[in-house]
């Protein structure tokens, strides 16, 4: 009898997109360029120069580009992943780049699983870019990050702004996209465009590097496909965190292609 994981059934009914194969396929095209590029922006958006003395946490490791990142600043990383692909990209880069350092360990677990998160402790720096509005239970993921924020620590994500109607239009994209091999199809070839050419071509113009090392082709796809789904007006993280006893430090609100709430507290 097989036994299927909680993430093989989601995907097997359809119900979640597969992000580890995505960024599986989104590292070969890693270089020093991009890995640098991500190391500027957690510098950035912390204030710091380097990471030394501090752990971190990546929440959602995904292609582990950022924890990659985080230990080559200098920081004692833990990284987790709901996504076995994900897991096994973030371990594909300790190979490669910190093959058998013991200051960067790598579990599969889901931030949605409280008995798991007890057993981490707490983190100078918890990182989770792009994932807590991915888990089909948002606000209990954001919850599950206040114990894992040391004091006097950084807590830092990045959720998808509430934009009405267009946020319910790309819902509905997202369920289209992981319907069928046709949907898929579809959903690119209607989007390319918008997604894909005009943020090529405005970088082009620009000459400005790519945010945060990704890929233009990979974060397209994952943006198409990045279901489940959740959205959240600036206003309300930031008023359920300071009643945790946060305090907003750094907000940044990007109304480009797609919306994504950036925030350190």
């Amino acid at each position: 009898m097989e036994i299927y994981t909680q993430h093989a059934i989601e995907v097997l009914e359809r119900n979640r997109f597969e992000f580890g194969k995505n960024w599986a396929k989104f590292l070969g095209l890693l270089n020093d360029s991009r890995i640098t590029q991500a190391e500027k922006s957690i510098c950035e958006m912390l204030g710091v120069n380097d990471l030394i003395g501090k752990s971190f946490l990546d929440v959602g490791s995904g292609s582990g580009l950022f924890s990659l990142a985080a230990r080559r600043l200098g920081g004692k990383v833990y990284s987790f992943d709901f996504d076995p692909f994900s897991v096994a990209c973030t371990r594909e880069l300790r190979k490669h780049y910190f093959p058998g350092d013991k200051d960067w360990v790598i579990e599969e677990g889901s931030v949605l699983d409280a008995y798991y998160l007890e057993q981490l402790g707490n983190f100078d720096v918890v990182y989770s870019w792009g994932v807590l509005h991915h888990t089909s239970n948002m606000w209990k993921a954001l919850g599950n990050m206040i114990p894992l924020t040391a004091p006097n620590g950084f807590l830092f994500i990045a959720i998808y702004n509430d934009q009405g109607w267009i946020s319910r239009y790309w819902l509905n994209v997202k369920k289209i996209y992981i319907h069928s091999k046709l949907g898929r199809v579809l959903m690119i070839a209607l989007h390319f465009p918008y997604l894909y050419l005009l943020r090529f071509l405005r970088k082009s113009l620009s000459r400005k590097s790519l945010e945060r090392g990704m890929s233009l082709w990979f974060d397209m796809l994952d943006w198409l496909g990045g279901y489940p789904f959740e959205v959240a007006k600036p206003s309300v993280i930031v008023d359920f965190y300071r009643a945790h006893n946060f305090e907003l430090i750094q907000k940044n609100i990007v109304v480009k292609v797609w919306d994504v709430m950036n925030f350190v507290l």
